[in-house]
């Protein structure tokens, strides 16, 4: 069973942050810390208590939630849900897992939950994990076992933090490396990032859609505002 997460909700809507808290309580491995309106008394508890996750808005009086995050970046987890997307550039400079845009629907709660899952597990094991890549195929280290697993087959990549998930149709392989340094390699030359948190193999593109692109195999991909020139070369 996962360790249970400390968390804590920041946010001057009283609604949304009840929404954020209803669907916290879902999640029996959250331990939830406090709810706060105002960012200064979350500041306070972050800095006399272990947290692990923040749900953090932005737009609130006095101290916004991307001043907050500057301010306690030790925090491993940061999750902004806000109404203003123009500002998702400038919260995964300051190392954000996930940035939802309201009105917060649990099905994305429940996605977020799971990079959540990912990212926790991943950080408890990153000492066991490396990966070498050679030919065409990237080589996993998973404890004494080395896992080999082909570059034609990966689906997409999907960044989590400093980590790297690569998805095949039949399992999912931690990588220790961002997503960004894996595409700069040779051997990645076949996936186009459409996403600052994903990046696809080119063969399995079956259709593009306003804001999302779909594989062979019928899997949803978001695409990226700012990454939509990169699939020009399928027009």
């Amino acid at each position: 069973m996962m360790e249970r997460l400390n968390c804590i909700i920041v946010d001057d809507n009283e609604i949304d942050r009840l929404t954020v808290l209803s669907f916290a309580k879902r999640f029996p491995n959250l331990h939830i810390l406090g709810t706060f309106s105002d960012s200064n008394e979350a500041l306070k508890a972050v800095e006399s208590q272990s947290v692990d996750i923040l749900f953090l808005d932005i737009d609130m009086a006095g101290l916004s939630g991307v001043e907050l995050r500057k301010k306690v970046k030790h925090v491993p987890v940061c999750i902004f849900i806000t109404s203003h997307p123009e500002f998702a550039v400038e919260s995964f400079e300051l190392e954000t897992l996930d940035f939802i845009v309201k009105p917060l629907k649990f099905d994305r709660f429940e996605h977020t939950m799971r990079r959540v899952t990912d990212f926790f597990e991943m950080k408890s094991k990153a000492s066991l994990f490396e990966s070498s890549i050679g030919g065409d195929v990237i080589y996993i280290k998973e404890g004494h076992d080395q896992i080999k697993v082909k570059l034609h087959e990966i689906l997409y990549l999907e960044a989590l933090k400093d980590y790297t998930l690569v998805v095949t149709s039949q399992k999912r392989h931690c990588v220790l490396s961002s997503i960004g340094l894996l595409l700069k390699e040779v051997s990645f030359q076949s996936f186009v990032r459409i996403h600052r948190s994903f990046a696809v193999q080119k063969q399995f593109i079956n259709k593009i859609n306003t804001n999302e692109i779909i594989l062979n195999n019928d899997l949803a991909i978001p695409i990226g505002r700012s990454f939509k020139d990169n699939l020009k070369f399928l027009l």
